[in-house]
């Protein structure tokens, strides 16, 4: 045990306490907060304010000792068995009370009942669990997982049916998996439909799989300007078959980053400043491990400097961040985790996390940070801010449209000509992109409106884009002269 991890400072899966309280009920809230979540250590004899190692006194330890583990036994349901052991550190003597995270979740208090006796670790503070997330250490406890639940009267329509099969052949064939038919007894096996008194009733993954019956099943995409959310650029809210929602969300991803081209001989190869494998993975884990319990949406965040996916939930059934960085996993919604991986969406269980981080390495991009909070787990893919190609440009949603319209840009550089007002307004907006008519006929020294002119005439070309409002907006430039 080493004294660097668990002496420096309280945290998560750490507690001190000077003394024993009187009161068994101040530190039982801990060991059960420690067994409902990723487990902890209870250490007795450090101060939790300085740190600083005060020690048990010889003649008092093992009473001390077997006073822990009788208050454990007659104030914990169901049964905790903590390990109990004491430690000399700078010769003086601590007494370690290790709890694993148990899987006969939800543990609480006796005296207090499961509604009002339950806890759970946040941060460094043992808190009271809310209504929702008893009910899904319920769940974990039961080994129950909520997808796998009969979504009662929600119908089971052939078409529906049909469809989704067919949606699950063609992802498997464009994965390049081997052939495979799909039909409703394969879905009956798989547990997202089932068979009761010869009728069929759907599952929740059913219902996930073929509509927006839930209104928590959603994926929120937005384009801010800057680091942070306070002004929105664009938005979107998708909704149906989580599968298209992940479609969807990639779509929208890609149409708002960098896509820059290389010339190599005589071929134009064109690649995204963020690896699309890495944005793929990120929506597909987000709605794989989400907690659906969690009424809160799936966000998809895009900033100037990074890509964000916030998934409801934290880690699941006691698994750490440590676990889920070296590939561990716990797979949370069952039935969902399956079509995926029979869709080739997903493939070996924890290998995302290490793919996300190859990709962004492959491209030499910063390391990605993932972050676990009690209630969310978030991926952040940052942005290279240094140009990483010899041709580079912005794309965004309304220049994909252009591009649909009047083809690749390589071709638009050859056909067209520029008067010197163009070239001067392109050069402008490239120092600043967000300079009003006005602003730029003062720095060319022309009238306003044949400024408004000359960029009417740029945007029917698609070389300028205005994205946002006329007053918070900017201009985006596709091409450079």
């Amino acid at each position: 045990m080493a004294k660097d991890t668990i002496f420096s400072g309280e945290s998560k899966n750490i507690e001190y306490k000077v003394t024993l309280p009187d009161k068994s009920e101040k530190y039982m809230k801990t060991i059960v907060a420690f067994a409902n979540t990723q487990g902890g250590k209870l250490i007795v004899g450090v101060d939790d304010k300085t740190h600083q190692i005060v020690g048990v006194e010889n003649d008092v330890l093992f009473q001390l000792m077997d006073g822990i583990a009788n208050a454990v036994s007659d104030s914990c349901v169901p049964q905790i068995i903590p390990d109990i052991e004491p430690q000399t550190v700078d010769g003086k003597t601590v007494v370690v009370v290790s709890v694993e995270a148990g899987k006969n979740r939800p543990y609480y208090l006796k005296s207090k009942g499961k509604d009002n006796g339950t806890y759970i670790r946040v941060a460094g503070t043992s808190r009271l669990a809310f209504p929702e997330k008893i009910k899904e250490l319920e769940m974990e406890g039961a080994r129950i997982s909520w997808d796998e639940l009969t979504c009662v009267g929600y119908p089971v329509p052939k078409d529906a049916t049909e469809k989704l099969c067919q949606d699950i052949e063609r992802f498997r064939k464009k994965a390049g998996m081997p052939n495979h038919s799909v039909n409703k007894e394969q879905l009956i096996n798989w547990k997202i439909l089932k068979q009761s008194e010869g009728q069929l009733l759907a599952t929740n993954a059913y219902a996930l799989l073929t509509s927006d019956y839930f209104s928590f099943s959603k994926t929120q995409c937005a384009v801010f300007k800057g680091t942070d959310r306070a002004v929105f650029l664009d938005k979107r809210e998708l909704k149906g078959p989580i599968y298209t929602q992940i479609e969807e969300a990639v779509d929208f991803v890609l149409r708002n980053i960098r896509l820059g081209a290389t010339i190599d001989g005589l071929v134009r190869k064109e690649r995204y400043e963020l690896p699309p494998e890495a944005i793929r993975e990120m929506i597909i884990n987000a709605h794989c491990h989400r907690n659906l319990l969690d009424e809160s949406c799936i966000q998809v965040a895009i900033y100037d400097d990074r890509l964000e996916v916030t998934s409801p939930g934290g880690l699941y059934n006691g698994l750490t961040y440590e676990e889920v960085m070296n590939g561990h996993s716990k797979i949370r919604n069952k039935g969902i985790a399956n079509i995926f991986s029979q869709m080739g969406l997903v493939e070996a269980w924890g290998s995302g996390i290490k793919r996300i981080l190859n990709a962004a390495e492959e491209y030499g991009l910063p390391k990605p940070r993932f972050q676990e909070f009690d209630n969310m787990f978030r991926v952040e893919l940052f942005r290279n801010l240094f140009p990483m190609m010899e041709e580079s440009r912005d794309i965004g949603e309304a220049s994909e449209k252009h591009r649909r319209s009047i083809g690749e840009v390589s071709g638009i550089e050859q056909q067209i000509e520029l008067n010197d007002t163009q070239k001067k307004i392109i050069k402008l907006l490239l120092e600043d992109n967000q300079l009003s008519a006005i602003k730029l006929a003062d720095r060319i020294g022309i009238a306003s409106r044949n400024i408004e002119s000359n960029i009417k005439k740029l945007k029917e070309l698609g070389i300028l884009i205005r994205h946002g409002s006329p007053k918070n907006g900017y201009w985006e430039v596709t091409l450079t002269y």
